[in-house]
């Protein structure tokens, strides 16, 4: 009944965050611990986690699951067609604080704000 209580037993020793269940605990650790059990055979990249992996494993495939329903584009990963679907709907919600200037993307941002720093 625990888990229907929203109740977290699991804290961990080295932050203090806290889970329901001690599985999520154990793949928290290894944030802390460094540690990386799931390996590409392809590349040798690392995860901590075999979802991470496996959705790596889509870059060496060329598995592209995730398509735009307005032009068709296809993409390895759900957040790369939620980025690009900003394109489609014109929605640019990073702002410039020192002009006004929006844009699509953070990044996008991130080079416009070097014009006002002097980067």
């Amino acid at each position: 009944m625990k888990i229907h209580t929203g109740e977290k037993r699991f804290t961990c020793t080295q932050c203090g965050k806290s889970f329901r269940q001690s599985s999520s605990l154990t793949l928290h650790m290894m944030i802390h611990t460094g540690e990386k059990p799931f390996t590409c055979t392809q590349c040798w990249k690392s995860y901590s986690r075999s979802s991470h992996l496996y959705q790596h494993m889509r870059i060496h495939t060329g598995e592209k699951p995730f398509t735009c329903t307005q032009c068709g584009k296809s993409f390895n990963f759900s957040s790369t067609l939620y980025k690009h679907m900003k394109i489609h709907t014109g929605e640019k919600p990073f702002t410039c604080t020192q002009c006004g200037k929006s844009f699509n993307f953070s990044s996008t941002l991130y080079k416009h704000m070097k014009i006002h720093t002097g980067e």
